[in-house]
């Protein structure tokens, strides 16, 4: 009797491959783009994805002020924080977020996709976001993705 014994691997951190990737976010909708980015962090796309272990890539998003919202988002899409004072709850419109910070609008709907724990925050930090076409992973050189593709 043959029998064949195949063992689940799992990834751990000196076994996980990490790449640099670039995604160019300019005239794509920003939910579509965060959660194709969210998925890379994550490191889904990968065959040896282990859930507990950041097995994901380092991305890099340009291009993150040329984001595009559908409809009537940019006035009706609110963004609430609170400063922790009575009273203090704060609410600002897309159009606001993107005035003061504006990649903070892609920076925003990728953490919202990303694990609510330390593992989502160590996530976090593997992204890199800049509002125009240059940035400073240059000395990386990130592969760049083709979103247009994935959607």
């Amino acid at each position: 009797m043959n029998t064949l014994s195949y063992k689940t691997v799992s990834a751990n951190a000196q076994t996980v491959d990490k790449q640099w990737v670039i995604v160019d976010a300019a005239g794509l909708p920003l939910g579509r783009t965060a959660s194709i980015v969210a998925t890379l962090l994550r490191g889904k796309h990968k065959t040896n994805y282990t859930p507990h272990v950041d097995c994901g890539d380092n991305v890099v998003v340009v291009n993150a002020a040329e984001v595009v919202l559908t409809g009537n988002k940019w006035e009706q899409k609110e963004y609430i924080r609170h400063t922790g004072y009575p009273g203090g709850q704060r609410i600002l419109n897309a159009t606001q977020v993107h005035q003061k910070d504006n990649t903070r609008l892609v920076e925003k709907a990728v953490k919202g996709m990303l694990p609510k724990n330390k593992l989502g925050a160590e996530l976090f930090r593997n992204l890199r976001v800049y509002a125009g076409a240059e940035h400073q992973q240059e000395a990386q050189n990130p592969t760049p993705i083709n979103v247009n593709e994935l959607i």
